[in-house]
């Protein structure tokens, strides 16, 4: 099968043996997925990955049980063991022994077929396009917050970036009924966001020591220390980059005003699909360009550029 393969630092499109299906697990045959900023940093360097990039799909299942086969779904990236005490305690994404779809010790969705265990799949409703379910799984992030942060229309939120991620998390936000501010750089994505009726801002404008609750998603240093300026003191910053290179931070200033910091990553895919079939986050308008999977170097190349919203490759019929 085709597929866009990463080693050591390097992307190439290659033809790779299919995988076989084992006991507990699915084949998929990838319709769609999209890339992440997470693929680039581990182009970048963010963690010594080598193979198949990619966490962000749609297929259909070509082999597994009757009630999936045929049929369109999603998945979810953490293949855990099930039985370590993590598991047990359910909190499976951080099984020490899990590997991850496309980031860590699984091939990803870059690929004309993927395999996750089973109990990963969710069903796509019909209502919801294959380009709109392809968010699940960014959504699902997004909706994270509320998991992990007691939410109160009361609280004054900041969300640092309006990047793919950026969007997705004022928009949730935003319609939990959150007081949201976006703060970004660009025209365009500054543009989207007041287009939902959510307010923006720039950092020049950003008031200090005026936000409850700061979300960032930059993947800088700098969104990082705008965040934190932002917060008052026993404020919240939930954490949602991942970083290629070292964080710098004051860390008196964090002491000082009693911050809470709170790293942030996968969340719930039942919600985020119930959200994507009711419309209520709109993803439509953040598609930016689509590929096939033969021009995934491409597709890399243009979601790299700044300020690009969500690219998305196409598979083969």
């Amino acid at each position: 099968m085709q597929a866009l393969w990463l080693d050591e630092g390097e992307l190439s499109v290659r033809e790779i043996p299919r995988p076989d299906c084992v006991p507990g697990e699915a084949l998929v045959r990838v319709r769609r997925a999209g890339v992440c900023n997470t693929d680039l940093e581990l182009v970048a360097g963010y963690y010594p990955f080598r193979g198949v990039l990619g966490h962000e799909f749609v297929g259909v299942v070509e082999e597994g049980p009757d009630a999936l086969r045929g049929r369109r779904v999603v998945g979810e990236i953490n293949a855990s063991c099930g039985d370590c005490a993590l598991c047990r305690s359910g909190v499976p994404t951080h099984c020490a022994t899990r590997t991850v779809l496309g980031i860590v010790g699984r091939d990803g969705a870059f690929a004309e077929y993927l395999r996750l265990p089973v109990d990963n799949l969710h069903l796509v409703p019909e209502s919801v396009s294959t380009d709109v379910a392809t968010f699940t799984e960014p959504l699902a992030a997004a909706l994270e917050i509320g998991e992990q942060v007691a939410l109160d229309p009361s609280q004054r939120c900041l969300v640092v970036g309006t990047g793919k991620l950026g969007q997705l998390i004022a928009r949730s936000l935003f319609q939990r009924g959150c007081k949201v501010q976006a703060l970004g750089r660009r025209d365009r994505s500054l543009a989207l966001l007041e287009a939902q009726g959510i307010p923006t801002v720039r950092a020049a404008e950003l008031p200090e020591r005026s936000f409850d609750l700061a979300v960032e998603c930059t993947g800088n240093p700098e969104g990082f220390e705008l965040a934190r300026r932002a917060l008052v003191p026993r404020g919240t910053l939930v954490m949602k980059s991942t970083y290629a290179g070292e964080l710098t931070l004051d860390a008196a200033a964090v002491v000082v005003d009693e911050l809470t910091l709170v790293g942030s990553r996968c969340g719930p895919f039942a919600p985020a699909l119930e959200q994507l079939a009711r419309r209520q986050v709109v993803v439509d308008d953040l598609i930016e360009a689509r590929y096939p999977l033969h021009r995934a170097l491409e597709a890399f190349e243009h979601a790299a550029r700044p300020g690009a919203l969500k690219i998305l490759i196409d598979y083969p019929d």
